[in-house]
């Protein structure tokens, strides 16, 4: 959290110190799993699931955006990937302007998701936060094609506050994390949808 906006530079410098940081929570990998059985304790989980499209070139094109982090341009926050597309291992950071602050919100891929059968394709990764993110968890980031062609995207997350700030003001905490869900399946709606013009 700082008054002033980071420049590139210091951002992946930020994000390169932190390329061996544990992660702030003890349960890796379990968004892999949702819908799950059980949300682990004070955690909330959020999942939203639409339809962004309907095709193989939408499929295509739903694949590309998980690629180029599309899912974040949303006009309110920017993800700083300094080692491509998410790859298990790389270090990110969302870039976000609140309160009067500029926020990095680092994170590290833990999985990632390519599977085809018959019946379904599914392609994404998942996240964990680290230390120094306001908020405590995972997401999961998918698209998915059925035996119908339909094209889905599933946003789904566990979290909670971390930051004393973040906690005091959770009820604001969590609009911005609603906000977050319906425009990011927004932005991925709008790049699938340029495949149909």
């Amino acid at each position: 959290m700082r008054f002033l906006k980071p420049s590139a530079t210091e951002i992946a410098s930020t994000l390169k110190r932190l390329h061996t940081a544990p992660l702030s929570y003890d349960f890796a990998g379990l968004s892999h799993n949702i819908p799950a059985p059980q949300t682990p304790a004070g955690f909330v989980l959020d999942q939203r699931r639409e339809i962004i499209g309907q095709g193989d070139e939408a499929w295509q094109r739903a694949k590309q955006a998980i690629r180029e982090w599309i899912m974040f341009a949303n006009g309110w926050t920017a993800l700083h990937a300094p080692e491509g597309p998410p790859r298990v291992g790389n270090v990110v950071g969302m870039l976000m302007w609140i309160g009067g602050f500029w926020w990095l919100n680092p994170s590290r891929v833990l999985y990632e998701i390519d599977e085809e059968s018959p019946m379904l394709k599914r392609f994404g990764f998942g996240y964990g936060t680290l230390a120094e993110h306001a908020e405590c968890g995972e997401e999961r980031f998918l698209v998915e094609q059925n035996q119908s062609g339909e094209v889905f995207y599933d946003l789904a997350a566990f979290s909670r506050p971390r930051h004393p700030l973040v906690r005091l003001c959770s009820p604001l905490a969590r609009l911005i994390q609603l906000r977050f869900g319906r425009d990011s399946m927004q932005a991925m709606r709008r790049f699938v949808a340029e495949s149909a013009k």
